[in-house]
């Protein structure tokens, strides 16, 4: 009994120190907001003050690096979920003997550091005339982020019943129908993470983007020059915000989705 209390109790103490480690920079970071110190920081207290908030909304050049990195997201996800789609399907169908090869080839840009990335991607694209910017910065970006799509369709491929694809070709479907109907739906919950993934990717990314952005500024890219410049609690102000944004879209689909659920117990 003495050793299982002890395991239990430190299971407790390994998640509470997880939870503190995960959380406890997020609060200060809001606490630092409401600070009247003109840095980003709880100590010392100089009063409490919402004026941060103030700062924020007449922070033009902010709002315009968060518009930049939400396009350049958005175009991340046109360009990488169905090339990583496409990437599962295929690695799916091909022999045993070339599968770990290709494998490794796809995954090699996840190993590549982001640096190596941008400069790589500015120096081909300058050779047909195309320079830094928000599309190259979409095209650099995905380049490894479509990897990460392929990886999560692919766990969820490899727990997929073949003979359900094969039974509805043998009903008659064609194989777009059999793909559209049986496979697709079944992807479709790997699909949805592998987005949000590949979008927070995106808008987190700094290391490539700082080479292929080029005039254009996004939020990391932004945030980053202001720290050598002066970095006030107006950034802590659009954290805050994008934190309970966050936690309100969370709330809202675990809601929705429980009302499913329950809608499809009482269904049953």
């Amino acid at each position: 009994m003495s050793s299982q209390r002890f395991l239990a109790f430190g299971l407790r103490f390994y998640v509470v120190v997880f939870f503190a480690y995960l959380f406890l920079p997020l609060m200060i970071m809001a606490a630092a907001t409401f600070n009247d110190s003109r840095f980003p920081t709880v100590t010392p207290w100089d009063g409490t003050t919402l004026r941060w908030f103030g700062e924020l909304a007449a922070d033009g050049g902010m709002w315009q690096a968060l518009g930049n990195s939400l396009i350049v997201a958005a175009g991340v996800l046109v360009v990488a979920v169905p090339i990583g789609i496409a990437t599962a399907l295929f690695l799916n169908t091909v022999s045993s003997r070339a599968k770990p090869f290709l494998y490794a080839l796809i995954l090699s840009p996840l190993l590549t550091p982001g640096v190596i990335i941008g400069i790589s991607t500015l120096i081909f694209w300058r050779q047909w005339g195309v320079s830094g910017g928000i599309f190259l910065t979409v095209l650099g970006q995905a380049t490894f982020i479509a990897a990460y799509v392929m990886l999560m369709v692919t766990a969820r491929l490899q727990r997929f019943d073949r003979t359900l694809e094969r039974a509805a070709l043998d009903l008659g479907a064609s194989p777009w129908q059999a793909f559209r109907r049986v496979l697709l739906p079944y992807l479709k919950p790997a699909i949805l993470s592998a987005a949000v993934i590949a979008f927070l990717q995106s808008f987190e990314n700094y290391n490539t983007t700082l080479f292929v952005v080029g005039y254009d500024t996004t939020l990391t890219v932004y945030i980053a020059s202001k720290v050598r410049t002066g970095l006030t609690p107006a950034v802590n102000a659009l954290g805050l915000i994008l934190i309970l944004f966050t936690v309100v879209i969370a709330v809202v689909y675990e809601i929705k989705r429980r009302r499913e659920t329950a809608r499809s117990v009482k269904g049953v």
